[in-house]
């Protein structure tokens, strides 16, 4: 159990500041102008819910073999990434209107990289501080 919170609290320290620079700074010109239209005020219990289970998944489904390594976090971390960002990009793509190819395929693209980044320092960070926890 103690693993698992370990890999937890790494994973989510190191996606939450990253996903934050990405949209809050990196990229946040480019979706206003892409999907502006669509996109709406900020809803925080929303967003903090993503952000508490989003790490939770990663745990499960990336890094929840044991004795993984981070060859395979960083694998499973991407798979699991694509496959979330592209649902949600895909249906964005199908159900709201002003949702762009561009914008989804750069959040598909992010979405990959974000999450696999994040499962392999997460991973490490966790390997790390059990030798001292």
């Amino acid at each position: 159990m103690k693993r698992y919170i370990l890999l937890y609290l790494a994973t989510l320290l190191v996606m939450v500041p990253l996903d934050f620079l990405f949209l809050g700074v990196l990229a946040r010109d480019f979706f206003k102008s892409q999907v502006g239209g669509a996109l709406g005020d900020l809803k925080m219990i929303p967003a903090i819910l993503f952000y508490l289970l989003y790490p939770a998944g990663i745990v499960i489904f990336a890094l929840g073999l044991a004795g993984s390594n981070w060859q395979q976090a960083l694998l499973y971390g991407a798979l699991f990434g694509f496959f979330c960002y592209a649902t949600f990009d895909l249906t964005a793509l199908a159900l709201l209107r002003g949702w762009t190819w561009p914008a989804a395929a750069v959040d598909i693209a992010w979405g990959t990289f974000v999450t696999a980044v994040s499962a392999t320092l997460g991973l490490l960070i966790a390997n790390a501080v059990s030798r001292y926890v």
